[in-house]
């Protein structure tokens, strides 16, 4: 049974970091395509970054981009994200997902990936 478990949520003023994990368990990790998606209240689940099997090809939506860097350690079957400079707007529950079809991020879309984590809190205050 594959399972993902996110941690590090919390909250934090303005201008702070986080740094978000996801452990995977129940299947040869390094083999897969691994996402970070967010959902704000009222808001649909969107896209923040996601990473190749190997940890090269990596891409990250617009509004994180430059803030915020996912990385993956494929020994300890976690995959990061390192969330700086955080924003108000950047309050969401925030999910780590798994696409075992593609070698390479695909075009962000929840469908493309299979596998997913019960979400960790993210809160930045003004």
């Amino acid at each position: 049974q594959v399972r993902l478990v996110e941690s590090g949520g919390g909250l934090v003023q303005a201008g702070g970091s986080l740094r978000l994990s996801c452990t995977v368990s129940g299947r040869t990790f390094s083999s897969d395509v691994m996402g970070w998606f967010r959902q704000a209240p009222g808001k649909e689940r969107e896209f923040a970054a996601a990473i190749s099997w190997s940890g090269g090809p990596t891409g990250y939506a617009d509004s994180v981009k430059g803030r915020f860097t996912i990385s993956r350690d494929n020994a300890k079957s976690t995959v990061f994200l390192q969330m700086n400079n955080l924003k108000p707007e950047d309050t969401a529950v925030y999910y780590c997902a798994l696409d075992d079809h593609h070698m390479s991020p695909g075009l962000g879309r929840p469908s493309e990936y299979n596998y997913w984590g019960q979400g960790t809190q993210v809160t930045v205050s003004s």
